[in-house]
């Protein structure tokens, strides 16, 4: 992780824009350490990423264990909040992967709730899309012509943070921001976790329970890495004290 708060996050993101240069951002949590532990094309789109923030309690919990302590920053939080930067910069935002519908509904969620905002392409991919393909050079190359600073992407890990990356060097000028089922939530096809199921640090309970048979396998690994993850916490910590 490169960027430690929401507000720093917000900063890094508004500089970029108001530059004219694109970026990459992730969201890490632990289904993704699993991922990046064996996919060596996800390790790489990470390592291409300008910008990654935590995006799960777990990860909070060691960054503190490590004594070099970040925010939550849930990327299904930071849609409206990029999107306000965007509006008031007054520059226009695509929406990339979920359904059309899907898509529509969240364009015009966005659009009520961000005054300004101009929402200038919403683009569902086919299932079964892959972000290295020839289909994925075209997709990149309409977030590009529509004239997007900002394109938020709803496609799940590891697809949405190749694509981000692919999209830095295809599309630069283009933001790219991986907010995995954001937009379902703002357009109501999918229900997020109620307000206090999150404050308890709950909600990868309550998704489990939506949808056990995808959930449960993994989230078996996330927890069979968390000792391999407290130990190197731990570690972080003591060299931090021998250091000091």
């Amino acid at each position: 992780m490169n960027i430690p708060t929401r507000r720093a996050l917000e900063d890094a993101v508004e500089r970029k824009l108001a530059m004219g240069q694109g970026f990459a951002l992730a969201t890490i949590n632990l289904d993704h350490l699993v991922k990046l532990a064996s996919d060596s094309a996800f390790r790489d789109a990470y390592a291409r990423q300008d910008f990654v923030v935590a995006d799960g309690n777990p990860i909070v919990w060691l960054s503190r264990m490590a004594r070099r302590p970040v925010e939550l920053v849930p990327g299904s939080d930071m849609v409206l909040p990029l999107a306000r930067i965007a509006a008031r910069m007054q520059l226009p935002v695509a929406l990339l992967g979920s359904t059309e519908a899907a898509l529509e509904a969240a364009a015009r969620r966005m659009e009520a709730e961000v005054p300004g905002l101009h929402v200038v392409a919403c683009i569902a991919p086919p299932m079964g899309f892959d972000p290295d393909s020839e289909g994925s050079t075209h997709v990149l190359h309409e977030v590009g012509a529509s004239g997007a600073a900002l394109c938020f992407l709803a496609l799940g890990a590891p697809k949405q943070e190749r694509l981000a990356a692919n999209g830095r060097r295809m599309t630069p000028n283009v933001g790219y921001a991986s907010i995995g089922a954001g937009l379902d939530f703002l357009a109501g096809t999918q229900e997020r976790a109620p307000a206090w199921v999150r404050a308890l640090a709950l909600e990868w309970v309550w998704r489990m329970m939506q949808a056990p048979g995808r959930l449960v396998p993994r989230y078996a690994k996330c927890i069979a890495i968390l000792p391999g993850q407290v130990r190197g916490a731990l570690a972080l910590r003591r060299s931090g004290d021998t250091a000091g």
